[in-house]
């Protein structure tokens, strides 16, 4: 059996009407082992 939880911010950062900044977001989770919602939200916060 498989599952597997979303945080809601997780979409809400990658619905973001800035590209670059939901593609941060998007790089950031792809290199986590496990989604860590501070890392996404620094991810996003980058200028």
């Amino acid at each position: 059996m498989s599952w597997q939880i979303e945080p809601t911010v997780l979409s809400e950062l990658l619905a973001d009407p800035d590209r670059e900044k939901s593609q941060r977001v998007m790089q950031a989770m792809l290199g986590m082992r496990k989604i860590e919602i501070d890392g996404l939200e620094r991810a996003a916060a980058q200028a």
